[in-house]
């Protein structure tokens, strides 16, 4: 039995994929510490690992965060150098009673990367995006504006860095603490089909597809398709988008399920046309199941989700790293980005899609490679390989 601590951010994203991993070392006999936040301390047990709660290192979130969330690096690397050392004597004292055989560490979860390398711990990077290196962070595509911040926070990135070095840490340059590189090992739940350019990572790379606990489908065949929507659990507070869903779809012969986030006032969108079921949130999984058509903001997740199930998608991407996987969902026929949120050209995207074979077609070839990458099951091998060879 090994002993193994997970750390992770406060997110949805990147905390879902590594849960049946964990469920399946716990299966396995070892011994799992989850450093999470209380909002995930039920998923977390119920996998097996004992949740610790660390709420109070974090810092309080800014007002604007829904216009900072994958734009502001600054604010990023401030936060995690803030919780790096807020929590430094802690983790310092646990690990040195509890003595963990391996690190698994989401990769913004930069204080656990820290943590490993200063006390000389096997470490595992948790990928939940795309993997990325200097040749495919190009693919992000920054806008103008978020160019500009980065630039206009470099200062306060410099002095974080600065701080960091004065407590004993490794740590140069700002993007090597977030840049995945060929020397770490890294999971990354995707397939290799999937990742663009996944000749350029080393064989340390283990793409082992979504991490996924499929759950029966009990609901009967269903006489018409069904259009999922849905933008995920962070930038979903478009009530505008809501209604404009709802005008394009109303009265179609389709069944429409709206995810809609616990932000949105799900009364204040007006008249529900009786096509229409909306929840501020479903069991994703299930719904994808049976759907025919998702109208995403393109989340890793929710993608890869998706296209496991082989649904095709309309890509509706908020931020930087959506846009690199949305374009890559286009870029292999799988889905088409939404032109426009007007009424008009929602219906015409959705319609193109549900009589388009081809875009089913392909969602299904890369849904096959998924299923092969082997999920929980790889990744549960990989973390093992990895605590074995120390």
């Amino acid at each position: 039995m090994s002993r193994i601590a997970f750390f992770n951010i406060p997110a949805y994203g990147h905390t879902n994929p590594t849960l049946e991993v964990v469920r399946e070392l716990v299966k396995r006999g070892h011994e799992v510490h989850y450093y999470s936040f209380r909002e995930f301390r039920d998923r977390i047990e119920n996998t097996g690992a004992a949740c610790i709660c660390c709420d109070e290192y974090m810092p309080p979130a800014p007002a604007d965060i829904d216009k900072k969330v994958g734009r502001d690096l600054a604010s990023l690397i401030s936060m995690t150098v803030h919780v790096t050392l807020a929590m430094e004597e802690r983790i310092l004292k646990e690990f040195g009673e509890w003595k963990p055989d391996c690190i698994v560490s989401d990769s913004i979860c930069i204080w656990g990367k820290l943590y490993a390398k200063r006390l000389g711990i096997p470490y595992v990077c948790s990928t939940t995006t795309f993997a990325f290196n200097r040749y495919t962070a190009k693919l992000m595509k920054q806008k103008p504006g978020e160019i500009f911040r980065m630039m206009a926070g470099m200062s306060e990135i410099n002095a974080r860095m600065e701080e960091l070095r004065q407590h004993g840490y490794q740590a140069d340059k700002f993007y090597e603490l977030l840049q995945n590189d060929n020397d770490t090992d890294t999971i990354v739940y995707t397939s290799p089909e999937f990742q663009p350019m996944a000749d350029t990572f080393s064989s340390r790379y283990r793409f082992t597809g979504p991490s996924l606990a499929v759950p029966v489908s009990a609901a009967a065949e269903r006489r018409r398709p069904l259009v999922y929507v849905s933008l995920g659990t962070v930038l979903n507070k478009k009530d505008s988008f809501y209604r404009n869903c709802m005008e394009a779809l109303k009265g179609e012969n389709i069944d429409v399920i709206m995810a809609v986030g616990s932000r949105t006032d799900i009364p204040s969108l007006g008249d529900i046309p009786s096509n229409f079921t909306i929840s501020p949130r479903v069991d994703q999984l299930q719904v994808l199941q049976e759907a025919s058509v998702f109208i995403t903001h393109c989340g890793m997740n929710s993608v890869s989700e998706s296209l496991y199930f082989g649904v095709p998608l309309v890509l509706f991407p908020q931020q930087p790293e959506e846009g690199a996987v949305a374009r890559r969902v286009r870029e292999l026929g799988a889905g088409i980005f939404l032109k426009s949120t007007r009424p008009a050209a929602l219906k015409r995207t959705v319609t193109y899609l549900l009589e388009n074979k081809s875009c089913r077609e392909n969602a299904g070839k890369i849904g096959a490679g998924l299923k092969r990458a082997g999920g929980a099951l790889k990744a549960a091998d990989t973390i093992e390989e990895i605590i074995e060879k120390k």
